[in-house]
């Protein structure tokens, strides 16, 4: 059995860790409105009401983070990390990145088609992004559903692979996004390398 890393990669910048939490955050108060939705029929519009300002609020925190990714690149991954873990960790991340950006835009483009008004808040509207259509508002609400769906499983095997990372490996990886440091520049002498 190989002895837990202690080294300590690079922390992510706070601005990437802020907006990973806040998503977090968002995403799982989703799944319990979601449910609420299909459980409760007399809380139905007012949770539909928290339900699409909150979804345009994911779709813009979704394309910032991608920006902020961009600007600010992860921290590496550890070197001695095996190639099948770093692989998964890479599409892990891109089809996280897929279902928090079409998620919502198949919502808005479902609503749009179904000639629905995408109220975020009073007079403030979402305009509509596709022309009126019973067929597409029919395919693009179910796929809504199926993202949604797919993006909570994958959620969920996100936590379940932090968690390992926090518990068993014991590398570091969990610990540079959910630290409250200040991240330090990177390290080359740490161990830490090739993301």
């Amino acid at each position: 059995m190989t002895s837990p890393i202690t080294t300590s990669p690079t922390l992510f910048p706070a601005v990437s860790r802020l907006l990973h939490w806040l998503m977090a955050a968002m995403i799982l108060a989703m799944l319990f409105i979601g449910i609420g939705m299909v459980t409760s029929p007399d809380w139905y519009h007012w949770l539909l009401s928290v339900h699409r300002p909150l979804g345009a609020a994911i779709l813009v925190l979704a394309a910032l983070r991608l920006l902020n990714r961009q600007l600010n690149p992860p921290p590496p991954l550890p070197r001695d990390m095996p190639f099948p873990l770093r692989v998964m960790a890479h599409l892990s991340h891109i089809v996280l990145y897929g279902l928090m950006l079409g998620v919502p835009l198949a919502g808005w483009g479902a609503l749009s088609a179904g000639g629905y008004p995408i109220v975020l808040y009073g007079s403030i509207h979402l305009p509509p992004i596709l022309p009126h259509s019973a067929a597409l508002y029919t395919a693009l609400h179910l796929a809504h559903e199926i993202l949604a769906l797919l993006l909570f499983a994958t959620f969920l095997a996100h936590l379940g692979a932090a968690l390992a990372h926090a518990l068993v490996f014991r590398d570091g990886v969990f610990g540079s996004m959910a630290s409250l440091k200040a991240a330090a520049p990177p390290d080359p002498a740490s161990g830490v390398g090739g993301d």
